[in-house]
């Protein structure tokens, strides 16, 4: 029998080594990396350049002035927005959907523990109070715990709620107004959170710091004209000020976590005894703004000082979004009834269609707009008869100073979700990419320590 000869295996050409006068990538010094970097069109796709190689991720933390223009330049990316069931024993998350994704976010997103596995289990639900800076706020009022995490870098911080002298003084029903985080890109790993209580017309605040692992309790404000038990509706915070709108007065009071002071500033005569209809939030700056949506228009109020230099709001902008919500969802007005302002930081408004006015079984429409550019933008289709907490990805860690005291848990996280793109590669991506698909082979030896 004949024997068959094996195809001739074909021999690459060896790898030519650089002649003299060719520049490599190692010849590239810090500030042309950096502006190399400066033009990657996300914060994902910086963390996955940067985690390439030691001398990458070098030079991104050798510069603050470099992640200040990043930061500037290049909005935090929505990730996905996480939802608060009536009744279900932990919120649920449903990650942003696009006709052509980015797939560093993508990647992101696989990376994140948005199932928030880590929390302790208790017999009663964990309910997300804020989600801020990447880290969501969440207390379990039966277990008497508070938890501060990062499902990105899974970073868990854990301590009790305020000691039961909180409640001493209290004149009439006592009740948490809520729980609110002051974190910043800038220090990260620290935090402080602020519990809110009232009674029937006063508040006081308690503040809790991850150096101190105290709760440090205030005292009680004087008497605030009430009128009601239920005389403040939800607060919002804005740029470390905490705002509740009164429930029938046109007026809100304002705690400055900065001074902890609290203060009350006038509230429009057209939104008194308005709660539901508008929602507290900030600029793209961090200036405090108000939104308000009427059928499928916004009203737009900024804070501006008048002739006589007293600050008060002021309407700015009236935006009818009618045709662009049906150009956008492809629906029509008696499906979607009205749009409702659910959340609203950083200069994008998050609004959603009403659809469950009509069939509590009925789908809605989650949508953005944003101030800056009047651009508006679909998210997802989902019942929507709860709480909505968009999650914005914050600065990782891992990118600030190497002596920053970051947990090596959340090093390792971030890189664990950068090396799992290598598995999910495009034919487009660039060679740029093909280095950073391989960055977990090339990370530090801090991995192996944990």
């Amino acid at each position: 029998m004949a024997s068959q000869e094996s195809p001739r295996r074909r021999r690459l050409p060896p790898a030519a080594s650089p002649t003299a006068g060719t520049t490599t990538i190692s010849a590239l010094d810090d500030d042309l990396l950096r502006d190399i970097f400066i033009r990657l069109p996300s914060l994902p796709s910086l963390v996955r350049a940067a985690l390439t190689c030691r001398a990458f991720l070098a030079a991104v933390r050798a510069s603050p002035e470099f992640r200040r223009r990043f930061r500037a330049l290049h909005r935090p990316p929505l990730l996905g927005l996480f939802f608060d069931y009536d009744g279900s024993e932990m919120p649920s998350f449903t990650p942003v959907r696009a006709r052509h994704p980015d797939q560093d976010l993508l990647a992101a997103v696989r990376g994140a523990d948005v199932f928030l596995t880590r929390l302790p289990y208790h017999d009663n639900a964990w309910r997300i109070w804020e989600c801020r800076g990447g880290h969501l706020l969440l207390v379990n009022r039966s277990a008497q715990q508070v938890a501060v995490y990062n499902p990105l870098t899974r970073a868990l911080d854990l301590f009790p709620t305020p000691p039961d002298e909180i409640s001493d003084g209290c004149r009439g029903r006592f009740v948490y107004a809520g729980f609110f985080l002051l974190c910043s890109d800038e220090a990260p790993g620290s935090f402080r959170v602020v519990s809110i209580c009232r009674d029937q017309s006063s508040l006081r605040a308690a503040v809790f710091s991850s150096a101190t692992r105290e709760w440090r309790i205030l005292p009680w404000t004087g008497d605030a004209p009430s009128g009601s038990e239920h005389w403040l509706l939800k607060g919002k915070q804005v740029n470390g000020s905490m705002y509740w709108p009164h429930s029938e007065e046109a007026y809100m009071v304002v705690f400055d976590a900065a001074t902890l002071q609290f203060y009350s500033i006038d509230l429009p005569e057209d939104l008194k005894g308005q709660g539901h209809l508008y929602m507290t939030g900030e600029t793209k700056d961090g200036e405090p703004c108000i939104v308000s949506a009427v059928e499928f228009t916004l009203f737009v109020w900024f804070r501006s000082a008048d002739a006589d230099g007293v600050e008060k709001w002021v309407l700015d902008s009236v935006i009818p979004l009618e045709g662009e919500v049906l150009r956008a969802t492809d629906g029509s007005l008696y499906d979607h009834v009205m749009l409702k302002v659910v959340a609203l930081l950083d200069g994008i408004v998050y609004l959603s269609t009403y659809e469950t006015l009509v069939n509590y079984y009925e789908p809605c429409w989650l949508l953005s707009f944003c101030l800056e550019t009047r651009k508006l933008e679909k998210i997802v289709r989902k019942r929507n008869d709860t709480h909505v907490h968009p999650y914005i990805m914050s600065w990782p860690p891992s990118l600030e100073d190497q002596d920053c005291g970051v947990p090596k848990v959340a090093v390792w996280a971030e890189r664990r979700w950068v090396s799992a793109k290598q598995y999910n590669r495009s034919p487009g991506e660039s060679q740029c990419a093909e280095r950073i698909a391989h960055a977990f082979h090339d990370c530090d030896d801090a991995d192996e320590a944990i």
